[in-house]
């Protein structure tokens, strides 16, 4: 008889989107930070302008990256957005193969 491996995954349900104060305190990072990011093309809020920023949910791995590069490599924002597009043009390129 051969053997079954069974895989039991935990997680808490995410909104589809997030709002500035949300993103700040689930990734630990300033307002600040995230409209510098903003700024910069690393993340983009699906909001009309002018109204309250919401964020889409893959921000949050975005952001979290970003910071990790700012606070351990002292990489500068134009680095995080150059670190972040060629990050993602890997998982791309992996996905195809």
């Amino acid at each position: 008889m051969s053997s079954v491996d069974i895989t039991v995954l935990r997680g808490v349900v995410l909104q589809e989107e997030l709002g500035l104060e949300q993103l700040c305190r689930a990734c630990g990072v300033s307002d600040q930070f995230i409209r510098d990011l903003v700024a910069y093309g690393v993340i983009e809020p699906c909001s009309d302008p002018g109204s309250a920023w919401r964020f889409p949910v893959h921000s949050l791995r975005r952001v979290s990256t970003a910071f990790h590069l700012q606070r351990d490599l002292e990489v500068n924002l134009a680095g995080i957005a150059l670190a972040l597009d060629l990050l993602d043009e890997i998982a791309s390129l992996r996905a195809r193969l």
